[in-house]
């Protein structure tokens, strides 16, 4: 009896909020983090203020987040736990809800919602502090001309820090209330084409104005909005792994979706639906894709549009969005023109559409430039980046911190001569 006597007293152990926070090595907020999501289990103290954590279960967590801060799949792959995003079987999911009729029936807002909480607010909207506002116009206005849209968005990023000097709280409500006001922030601060945005709409009508000169009416502003929807996530992308780093070694939330946007600027990421709209555009100049195709090919390039390593058949983003893109007659002649490419390709490879071919259509029929799709992609995913930043800020900090695998020369080696010396 007396050997089982300290492992019932360590059951019966109680620990904490601090205590708890220690073991763990994370700031007392996260603690709560962790029981808003089920991974810990509190009791209110009896004779003391606050909570109180079983020991057992707070040091069964502690061992588990260790393992999964040091193991991986695989030599060449990194495999992260998390609630968000599932993709199997040619489908996507949100928090176990089909991703692609979640953003069907649901504005981009409620979508984001969900992802970030779990719960559907109907009617969800974002404002934009107007002081938040201001700074990211005025330092996206001292860039040069020529500066890309996502220069702008991680410009009007930082300057939207500046001005909230909350920045540094990482509790849950704190962030989510950044991530409200962000995200109109980044989809106004951009140029203006043409006067559509007033205070309080919804994102897809304050970003149409800064994307097309042309008018849009509900069907396309529809469009819009479930391309945005339809980007929220999609598990761990490069710039969604590169949010996570940052938040794992505790950058806040506006620094974190810097660095998302600094990843998805690159060529195989969220710039991949420009050179899918220059190929359409090239396709109906031409009147067909077959030399637009083999020019691609000739020219040693992928055609662009086309496949994806997660899906075998067509990406469930293009599915949706080329079917919302049939009613809409502005979206014709792009939408056959991204077919033609697919039937073309089709002859000698089993290649499907992707969202960036999906994407690049509708741009393409509303006289939108070729950045237009990484813009919206852009402003789409920084709620999917806030939603796995919430996520890593509940983890043990710098867990994303791999060792190199060092192959160059071995010490000691002669100290370098500077050039000209005998």
């Amino acid at each position: 009896m007396r050997d089982q006597e300290p492992a019932a007293a360590q059951q019966a152990r109680r620990l904490s909020t601090r205590e708890t926070a220690e073991l763990l090595g994370v700031k007392p907020e996260t603690v709560y983090a962790y029981v808003s999501r089920g991974q810990l289990s509190s009791r209110r103290g009896q004779g003391r203020r606050g909570s109180t954590f079983d020991a057992a279960e707070v040091e069964a967590l502690a061992r588990r987040n260790r393992r999964e801060g040091t193991s991986s799949s695989g030599p060449d792959e990194l495999s992260v736990r998390t609630r968000l995003t599932l993709i199997e079987q040619d489908r996507y999911f949100f928090r176990g809800v089909d991703a692609a009729q979640l953003a069907a029936d649901h504005s981009y807002e409620e979508v984001a919602e969900w992802l970030w909480t779990g719960s559907l607010r109907s009617g969800a909207g974002f404002t934009a502090p107007a002081e938040s506002l201001a700074a990211a116009r005025q330092a996206v206005c001292a860039l040069p001309e020529h500066s890309s849209p996502v220069d702008q968005l991680r410009v009007a990023a930082v300057a939207a820090a500046t001005v909230d000097p909350l920045r540094y709280d990482l509790s849950e409500d704190s962030v989510l209330g950044a991530a409200r006001s962000l995200i109109p922030t980044l989809a106004a601060a951009l140029p203006l084409r043409r006067s559509t945005y007033r205070d309080g709409e919804p994102i897809a009508r304050r970003l149409w104005g800064r994307l097309s000169y042309k008018e849009p009416d509900e069907a396309s502003l529809r469009a819009l909005d479930l391309a945005l929807g339809l980007l929220v996530d999609h598990d761990l992308a490069a710039s969604t792994l590169a949010v996570r780093v940052a938040a794992s070694a505790r950058a806040h939330a506006y620094a974190a979706v810097s660095a998302g946007l600094g990843v998805l600027e690159g060529p195989l990421h969220g710039a991949a639906s420009g050179l899918a709209h220059r190929m359409l555009l090239d396709v109906l100049d031409r009147g067909s894709a077959g030399h637009v195709v083999a020019d691609e090919l000739r020219a040693g390039r992928r055609v662009p549009g086309l496949g994806h390593r997660l899906y075998k058949g067509e990406d469930p983003r293009a599915t949706a969005l080329f079917a919302a893109l049939e009613e809409l007659p502005a979206a014709q002649p792009a939408l056959a023109a991204a077919r033609d490419v697919v039937a073309t390709t089709a002859r000698h490879t089993d290649l499907h559409a992707n969202v960036d071919l999906a994407l690049a259509a509708f741009t393409a029929s509303y006289g939108m430039a070729a950045e237009a799709g990484e813009t919206i992609f852009a402003v789409a995913r920084t709620a999917g980046w806030i939603a796995h930043a919430l996520e890593e800020y509940g983890e043990r900090p710098l867990r994303m911190r791999p060792t190199g695998h060092y192959v160059g020369p071995r010490p000691p080696q002669p100290l370098p001569s500077t050039p000209g010396e005998e």
